[in-house]
C-alpha cells in the first residue's frame, strides 16, 4: 500500500500538508503515517526536572498526532498510523521510511511566508537526492480548496 508520511506539528504549514496527503491516499488507495517528533532535550543536573520536560513533550506531541488523525478521519474517513518519536528530524525520518517499505513519499508543509522550515529546508537542500522517496512540499498558503483541486 501507498504510504504518504506526515509530519505533524503546531503550524499552519502541517495542516495544510496533512490535508494533502490525505487526499493523495484517498485517490490512490493507500495510506497516511503522521509523525510528530519531540526534540531530544539537553541534560539537566536535576533528573526529575528533566523527566518532567521529556514526558511534557511526549504528552504535546501525542496531542497533535491525536487532533491530527481526528481531523483526518472527520475529513476523509482514512484511519492513520501515528509515530511520536524522539530525536533529530531528519535522522527519524530517514529512519522510518528505511524501515517501511511501504512509504512512497515525505509530505512537508512550507511556511506561507518567511523561512520555510528546518525539515523543508534540510530536505529541499542538503539532503535533497539521498531519500529513497520523493519529497512533496505543500505550499502553506494553498487554501482549502486549492488542496483539494490539486491532490
Amino acid at each position: 500500500m501507498r504510504i504518504y508520511l506526515v509530519v505533524i506539528d503546531d503550524s499552519p504549514e502541517a495542516e495544510v500538508a496533512l490535508r494533502f496527503a490525505a487526499r493523495r491516499a484517498v485517490k490512490t488507495g493507500g495510506g497516511v503515517e503522521i509523525l510528530s517528533l519531540v526534540p531530544p532535550q539537553e541534560f539537566m543536573a536535576f533528573g526529575g526536572v528533566q523527566a518532567t520536560i521529556e514526558q511534557e513533550a511526549h504528552q504535546h506531541a501525542e496531542g497533535l498526532v491525536a487532533a491530527a488523525a481526528g481531523t483526518l478521519i472527520e475529513e476523509s474517513g482514512l484511519r492513520p498510523s501515528i509515530t511520536v518519536r524522539e530525536g533529530e528530524g531528519p535522522k527519524v525520518i530517514r529512519e522510518m521510511i528505511a524501515a517501511n517499505g511501504d512509504i512512497a513519499a515525505l509530505v512537508l508543509g512550507a511556511a506561507a511566508s518567511g523561512a520555510p522550515g528546518p525539515l523543508v529546508t534540510h530536505f529541499a537542500g542538503a539532503d535533497a537526492g539521498a531519500l529513497p522517496v520523493p519529497v512533496m512540499i505543500v505550499p502553506g498558503s494553498l487554501t482549502p480548496e486549492a488542496i483539494d483541486r490539486l491532490s
